[in-house]
């Protein structure tokens, strides 16, 4: 799950955003609108956290906007203004929940986990190759059956290569997907992945490496 997280207090944001990341979310972060505005117009989230009253203007009503243009990406607003009428026009501007500062980090977690599972799912709930199921609902692989344990990190990318088997998937496009914009692309970090997954999956093997490009996941058995 990717969370977009919209901040200028820049030891806020670091500390949500860190908590965010360690319960295995997938974090971009923005300092105001602009560059909000832009990360939304390049990528697909499935929560976005506002800081309500930042320097570039009330999110509430950049949100607002969002919405008249028909982008239902799910709002959480972090701000100061307790009372019940600036609640109120919190949603009433598109948000989808609101969470007044001081606030306890692990309710903000939980709070952004439960939006994101609003977000529409893109992806059918089982996946198969070979003989590889993946249940995206429930978060399980099983081959032959047997169910098998993955990381959080891992499952994300056996699950893009699930949805795009046959075909080979790019390492940046990878990293994209399965890493936030902390990630550094260059390094290995994509090829140790790798390795644990095709260790766990067993033989015979479906991640395939695609020289020049990245890497297909493939039943070549059945061929």
């Amino acid at each position: 799950m990717r969370v977009l997280l919209v901040e200028d207090d820049a030891n806020l944001r670091f500390g949500v955003a860190a908590a965010l990341r360690a319960a295995g979310l997938a974090v971009d972060e923005a300092v105001d609108l602009p560059q909000a505005d832009e990360a939304l117009f390049v990528t697909a989230y499935d929560c976005a956290v506002f800081d309500r009253m930042l320097p570039s203007g009330d999110a509430a009503a950049y949100v607002e906007e969002l919405r008249r243009g028909g982008r239902a990406v799910p709002v959480l607003f972090l701000t100061a203004r307790d009372t019940v009428a600036d609640r109120v026009e919190g949603f009433a501007r598109g948000g989808d929940d609101y969470l007044v500062k001081p606030f306890a980090v692990p309710e903000l977690v939980a709070r952004v986990r439960s939006l994101c599972r609003r977000a529409p799912a893109v992806s059918p709930p089982v996946l198969r190759v070979g003989d590889v199921e993946i249940d995206t609902a429930r978060r399980q692989v099983r081959r032959a059956g047997v169910l098998l344990t993955f990381t959080r990190r891992e499952f994300a990318v056996l699950e893009v290569l699930a949805t795009r088997a046959d075909q080979a998937v790019g390492r940046a496009e990878l990293i994209e997907s399965c890493w936030d914009e902390m990630a550094e692309p260059q390094s290995n970090v994509l090829e140790v992945l790798i390795s644990q997954l095709r260790r766990k999956l067993g033989g015979p093997p479906l991640v395939h490496t695609v020289r020049g490009v990245g890497y297909r996941l493939a039943d070549e058995s059945a061929r």
